[in-house]
């Protein structure tokens, strides 16, 4: 079923389930979930979505939205855009960094955020695969990485005997590795 017939069937669902409201504000939860389905629809998101439920169950990194080479050309970028998302990561010089906007205090915000140095972490909790290729030095990663026509999401590759991750972006065009020397430390869940 693609993802256009299911955002019908679940609104078709959520209307037949004969929920009867008990307050004002589960009304509200109601109309705020029926209202972000038809959002989806109707402003032509279906194909974002669709790949962000992708995103959701693949072993990708962090999704971002943009890449800069510097800070200054990110924050140059926050602050001419007229309506910035409200929350979304973005690379400055291949860092994640969380950006905020809080509209009605007309607040931009962008600041260095750990989440990728998590994501490393539990990959490596998890155990790594074994390196698709090997290369002496960075340079040689970076030619090999950005040379590949369709690129891997992500490859954990070596350099100087440590390993990496190389990571393709898609949805902005973008490559960079990283080392696994930044991984944070992610201990196994409880329970």
């Amino acid at each position: 079923m693609n993802t256009r017939e299911l955002l019908i069937k679940a609104t078709d669902f959520l209307a037949g389930m004969g929920i009867t409201p008990q307050s004002q504000e589960q009304q509200e939860f109601l109309d705020v979930i029926f209202d972000a389905l038809l959002f989806i629809e109707s402003t032509g998101q279906t194909y974002v979505f669709e790949d962000y439920r992708k995103h959701l169950v693949s072993d990708d990194p962090p999704h971002v939205v943009a890449s800069f080479n510097t800070r200054e050309e990110a924050d140059s970028w926050l602050n001419e855009l007229p309506d910035p998302p409200s929350s979304a990561y973005v690379l400055v010089a291949d860092q994640y960094h969380h950006l905020i906007y809080i509209r009605e205090k007309k607040h931009r915000r962008l600041f260095p955020h750990p989440v990728f140095e998590y994501y490393l972490g539990t990959r490596m909790r998890e155990g790594l695969p074994p390196p698709v290729a090997a290369f002496a030095t960075r340079e040689e990663a970076e030619a090999w990485l950005q040379g590949q026509a369709a690129p891997p999401r992500q490859a954990v590759i070596q350099i100087s005997g440590e390993p990496y991750l190389a990571v393709y972006h898609p949805n902005i065009n973008h490559r960079s590795i990283y080392s696994f020397s930044i991984a944070a430390r992610v201990d196994e869940p409880e329970g």
